[in-house]
């Protein structure tokens, strides 16, 4: 279910000019920080690019798109 919630008006220009450049919704834009900031804060040894290839991963998971993965 949806939740109205509100937001600076910095973080949502901030969330618009992203969203055009990943194709994303404002509010999905802002989801996505919001679930990346999450996992930062879960898992603090880990950059940015690492989580966001495992939740790439993951994704593909669920799709049943697994693809070995070559070493090296």
């Amino acid at each position: 279910m949806a939740k109205a919630i509100r937001v600076s008006d910095n973080l949502a220009d901030e969330a618009k000019k992203y969203s055009r450049v990943e194709h994303r919704s404002v509010a999905g834009q802002i989801e996505h920080w919001a679930a990346i900031g999450k996992h930062a804060e879960e898992n603090p040894d880990l950059t940015y690019d690492l989580i966001k290839e495992l939740l790439i991963g993951l994704e593909e998971l669920d799709r049943d798109e697994k693809v070995e993965y070559k070493f090296g």
